[in-house]
């Protein structure tokens, strides 16, 4: 079964959670996993009660699971502390200051992060890679990231010979490795994509859009969970009733337009918050995503 795994979806609709809960269950199941996660915004620190950190951290209270924040913005000062280290003394501070300026760009920040999401997605150390990721339309620009840049150093190559990370004959290697990234990316026995949405009109269209974008990056192996839907018998009020009526023909509409397997989770009635309530959560994580082999 997939080796790495995707959640994605819009902000808010519970991807954090949902991916928390896969990654305890697997690590529950003997699993040696890593959490990483993409989302400079995550709240991967409340959710499992503890400090996490831009490298992986053991979770205290899961034998089997690391968890880690991708820092871009860290990445990107380390990555330029070490490149300019060497020419401190070398050349004038003017130019030292031109230099640094030019590798502080978004550019090499994104750049930066990008390579430390490669790191985790070729590190074989773990059996499971569970990935959260930030809100979707900057998981696509990641996931379409590997074959941007690899063009990008062939152009740099055939003219300047510059990129704004350097240049590219020190490049080469990390050239290798994002064409692995994207052969690992679009191997659906590598790779499964978790969409998470929510039943309501913005988050379908959004997942649906997003999956018709990934399937064109060829990256179609593919999964979605409906979270937060009410329970039927939850439905006795009139305003529930209503509410869940609207859910069922957002429902219908993902149903319809997804291309792979989905299932329903309910709207449960406490905040998922520590080990305890993400094991709760993690029975509603069906065989697929979960599987040992």
């Amino acid at each position: 079964m997939a080796r790495h795994l995707f959640f994605s979806g819009k902000g808010g609709v519970g991807k954090t959670s949902l991916a928390s809960a896969t990654a305890v269950r697997l690590a529950d199941a003997g699993l040696r996993t890593l959490l990483v996660t993409t989302d400079p915004a995550s709240n991967l620190a409340d959710v499992f009660e503890q400090e996490i950190g831009p490298k992986p951290r053991p979770i205290s209270a899961v034998p089997g699971l690391e968890a880690q924040e991708i820092d871009a913005a860290a990445a990107a000062r380390i990555y330029r502390d070490k490149a300019l280290a060497p020419l401190r003394g070398l050349l004038p501070e003017e130019m030292l200051r031109t230099v640094e300026e030019q590798m502080g760009g978004p550019c090499t920040v994104e750049i930066a992060g990008f390579d430390e999401f490669i790191t985790c997605l070729l590190d074989g150390d773990y059996n499971r890679v569970v990935f959260d990721t930030a809100p979707t339309g900057h998981t696509l620009r990641l996931l379409g990231l590997p074959a941007a840049w690899s063009l990008h150093i062939e152009d740099s190559a055939q003219g300047t010979g510059q990129t704004c990370i350097g240049p590219v004959d020190q490049l080469q290697t990390s050239k290798e490795q994002y064409a692995e990234a994207m052969r690992r990316l679009r191997d659906a026995e590598d790779t499964l994509f978790v969409f998470v949405s929510q039943p309501e009109r913005t988050a379908v269209q959004e997942t649906l859009r997003a999956s018709q974008e990934l399937a064109a990056l060829g990256m179609s192996n593919q999964r979605l969970y409906i979270n937060a839907v009410i329970p039927e018998e939850a439905a006795e009020h009139p305003f529930f009733r209503s509410r869940r009526e609207m859910q069922r023909a957002a429902v219908g509409d993902l149903l319809a337009g997804f291309p792979g397997p989905a299932d329903e989770v309910p709207l449960l009635q406490e905040e998922i918050k520590g080990v305890r309530l993400l094991r709760e959560l993690g029975k509603w994580v069906t065989a697929d995503v979960c599987a040992v082999r």
